[in-house]
């Protein structure tokens, strides 16, 4: 015994052809009557397939370009009528309706449609309306229909063909696939459509699972890994190395960010999403790869690395000494990728350089944040829009140095100072409950280190006790935003100093 349900009967109507002869030929070898709209009914009868266009079964003809073809009540109660309920055959019988058995739909290409940059109207007439009513149609009545709706079900669809047809839980299963299917699609129209709002009224978004990890921060959380958002470390590739795990990802993701806010061939090494070095350098990762690792490397063992530039065997050279988690890139030179591999336990990832996502969430109890991601485009990021408040001009070096500093700290967490000297931090003070302690951190690990360097801070100094500290220390100039209400307070220490000082009206606190 089998609880099987026999195919006697398929409506076919994809917009995505392939494989087409493979399923209408198997359904025309099972004996199955095919049912099919326009452009797919002549595909299937120029392989040679019996099968009957819908519009002579409706006794009604597409019209508008094919926008009304399937919306009959003849297509209709067939997909819906249940063939274990005798009112429903009854019914179905006095209107000379036959049922479906087997219904497979693939839908218009929207999301691929408005990724192409086409205009308004070609994207318009990409939203299948019959397609999605057919098969939530189908998925409601799975009980005795069968719903394909993804062409990676095919294989799937020929093992049953031959088995006989599918069982109730496979059914089932395929309408939930429809469901999730057609909710997706919903969404990513009403997304275009309301993509002008910054701060939208409302958005969702389809997380798919991608992988389980073995577990989260700690191991007893449970924990997986979803894309749905736009290209990012989610799709990277591992070359090598062991499984990564919840942790590597934060740190890895919190790592290629700060890479990507510069411009300059750079380096990040992270633990615990803070970087323990940062460095950009013109002659290349390598380069700027040492400087980030003299930062701190007692942090640095264990830590998580990103380049915004190929990995070449120059850099791969001294990390190989060092132990590190993950290890991400747009790309590595052969030689590099060959002795980054003799470790065993390196993640080796290999990532497209994406466009950062215009808005960043943050799950609360209840719901969820929202926000515009911090990006370094605002007017305040620019050194040429700073306004210097003490000391004398810089040279070129100390300016190199300072926007330098700016556009790392953002990576810090609050508060946070980072120093700097030629283009590499040498000391970071990040994550403390107030600027002052953060200040004695990025100061006691730079150490001699500390004298003629500059200095960023994410935020403004409520007082002048932290930017004193530094300025005693042997910082020579310093970058904030500027904005307390102690600003001549402040300002009045640097000056007295002689310490080159600028505001930039911008802050980049991070506090998550």
């Amino acid at each position: 015994m089998t609880d099987r349900k026999i195919i006697r009967r398929a409506l076919v109507s994809v917009y995505d052809k392939d494989r087409l002869l493979e399923i209408g030929t198997a359904l025309n070898e099972a004996g199955i009557e095919i049912l099919s709209t326009g452009s797919t009914a002549k595909s299937l009868q120029s392989f040679g397939i019996a099968v009957t266009e819908v519009s002579q079964y409706t006794g009604f003809p597409e019209i508008m370009g094919g926008r009304v073809k399937t919306l009959h009540p003849r297509v209709h109660s067939g997909i819906l009528a249940d063939q274990d309920n005798p009112e429903h055959l009854a019914a179905i019988k006095e209107l000379d309706i036959e049922p479906f058995d087997l219904v497979i739909i693939n839908l218009y290409p929207f999301a691929a449609t408005i990724a192409s940059g086409a205009d308004f109207a070609e994207c318009i007439e990409q939203i299948d309306i019959g397609g999605p009513s057919m098969l939530r149609g189908a998925a409601k009545n799975h009980g005795s229909v069968t719903v394909i709706c993804q062409t990676s079900q095919y294989d799937h669809l020929l093992e049953s063909i031959k088995a006989g047809g599918f069982t109730l839980d496979e059914r089932r299963r395929l309408a939930l696939e429809v469901f999730r299917t057609t909710a997706e699609y919903d969404l990513t129209i009403a997304n275009w459509l309301g993509k002008s709002d910054e701060i939208p009224e409302w958005f969702g978004r389809i997380w798919h699972r991608e992988n389980t990890l073995r577990y989260g921060e700690n191991p007893h959380q449970k924990a997986a890994i979803y894309s749905g958002g736009p290209i990012g470390i989610v799709n990277a590739v591992q070359l090598h190395g062991k499984e990564m795990s919840f942790n590597n990802y934060t740190d890895a993701e919190s790592a290629w960010r700060a890479v990507l806010d510069h411009r300059d061939p750079a380096v990040a090494i992270m633990k615990h999403a803070n970087p323990c070095g940062i460095a950009v350098c013109a002659l290349g990762v390598a380069v700027a790869y040492a400087h980030a690792h003299e930062c701190d490397p007692v942090s640095a063992f264990g830590g998580v690395i990103a380049a915004n530039r190929t990995v070449d065997l120059a850099m791969a050279t001294p990390l190989s000494d060092v132990f590190t988690e993950v290890i991400i890139a747009p790309d590595y030179d052969a030689d590099a990728l060959d002795l980054l591999m003799k470790k065993p336990s390196l993640r080796i990832l290999k990532c497209e350089v994406p466009t950062i996502s215009p808005i960043e969430l943050r799950p609360v109890s209840g719901g969820v944040l929202l926000q515009q991601t911090d990006l370094l485009d605002a007017p305040g990021d620019s050194p040429s829009n700073w306004k210097q408040v003490s000391g004398d001009a810089p040279d070129e070096q100390m300016m190199k140095d300072l926007e330098f500093a700016w556009r790392s700290v953002r990576s810090v967490k609050s508060n946070a100072i980072l120093l700097a000297k030629n283009t590499a931090s040498v000391g970071i003070g990040m994550g403390q409950v107030n600027r002052v302690d953060s200040a004695r951190l990025a100061v006691a690990r730079a150490g001699d280190r500390v004298a003629g360097s500059v200095a960023a801070s994410d935020a403004f100094f409520p007082f002048a006790d932290g930017l004193q500290i530094l300025i005693d220390a042997g910082v020579v100039a310093i970058v904030q935003p500027g904005g307390s209400v102690r600003d001549e307070e402040v300002i009045a220490a640097a000056h007295k100093a002689g310490v080159a000082m600028f505001f930039t009206g911008v802050r980049h606190f991070s506090h998550a």
